[in-house]
C-alpha cells in the first residue's frame, strides 16, 4: 500500500490571503488531505502542492469577484474554489452546487467544521437547479468541463447582468475563441480573460470572465425560466 503524501507547512502567503481564517484555511488544506484523498475528492499526488495548486490558486479569484453579490459555485466537488473564497470574502453568499452525494456529505462536515455560515451546499446538476434557486449575480467554477458546455450550466444561473467567472489554465484562450458562437446565444455581451495572484501564486491563475445582458442563457432559457417561476408560484399557492 503507497503511503499517504504528507501536506507541506502553509506559505507564508497563505497567511497573506486568509488573514484571520488562516487557521481555517489549514484546517481545510488538513481535510482535503486526510478525508479528501479517503474518499476519492482529491489525488494523493496533489496533496504536496494543495496550498499552491489549490487553495491559493482559487483563493485569488476574489480579487475579480464584486463585493456583497450572490456566488453560485457550479460543481463545487471539493470546495474549489468556493471554500477558499468563502474564507477570504465573507460579505459574499456562497452556493456550493455539486451533484454527487460523497462530495456534498464531505462539503456540508467542512462548511460546518469551519463555522462558514454565508455558505450553503445543494446537491443537484445545474440544469437541474433552475427554479429552486435565486439567480445569483456570479457563478464560479474550476475544471468542471470545456468553456462552452460549462456557460450551458452556469450561465442560465445568473441574474441579468451578472458573470460567469471560471478559472482555466493554458486553454483559456483556445477554449474562449471556439466558444465564442455558444456564449453569444447564451446571452453574453462581452469575454475577457484575466490574470490574478500576482506574488501569490506562480504562475498566476487565469479567469475566463463571461458577463451577460438582460436574458442570461438566451431565448432558450428565458422561457425555462419563466415557467420555473410559475411552477414556484403555484407550489407556494397551495
Amino acid at each position: 500500500m503507497t503511503e499517504a503524501a504528507e501536506l507541506p507547512p502553509a506559505p507564508e502567503q497563505a497567511r497573506e490571503v486568509f488573514v484571520d481564517r488562516f487557521a481555517d484555511a489549514v484546517r481545510y488544506a488538513e481535510l482535503l488531505a486526510e478525508a479528501g484523498v479517503q474518499r476519492g475528492l482529491i489525488g494523493p499526488r496533489e496533496v504536496p502542492r494543495l496550498w499552491e495548486r489549490h487553495l491559493l490558486n482559487c483563493a485569488v479569484l476574489s480579487e475579480v469577484v464584486p463585493d456583497n453579490v450572490t456566488v453560485c459555485d457550479v460543481g463545487s466537488g471539493a470546495g474549489l474554489p468556493g471554500i477558499p473564497l468563502a474564507l477570504v470574502r465573507t460579505d459574499l453568499k456562497i452556493t456550493l452546487l455539486e451533484p454527487l452525494l460523497r462530495r456534498t456529505n464531505f462539503l456540508t462536515e467542512v462548511v460546518e467544521l469551519l463555522g462558514l455560515d454565508h455558505v450553503t451546499v445543494m446537491r443537484g446538476r445545474a440544469e437541474e437547479v433552475m427554479g429552486k434557486i435565486q439567480p445569483v449575480h456570479v457563478v464560479t467554477a474550476r475544471a468542471v468541463a470545456p468553456l462552452d458546455r460549462l456557460a450551458t450550466w452556469g450561465i442560465p444561473l445568473l441574474r441579468p447582468y451578472g458573470e460567469m467567472l471560471a478559472l482555466k489554465g493554458d486553454t483559456a484562450e483556445e477554449e474562449l475563441k471556439s466558444a465564442s458562437a455558444a456564449l453569444s446565444k447564451l446571452g453574453a455581451v462581452e469575454t475577457s480573460i484575466l490574470h490574478v495572484g500576482e506574488g501569490v501564486v506562480d504562475p498566476t491563475s487565469t479567469v475566463v470572465r463571461v458577463e451577460v445582458g438582460e436574458s442570461p442563457g438566451g431565448v432558450r432559457f428565458a422561457a425555462k425560466r419563466a415557467k420555473a417561476a410559475r411552477t414556484g408560484r403555484t407550489r407556494r399557492r397551495r
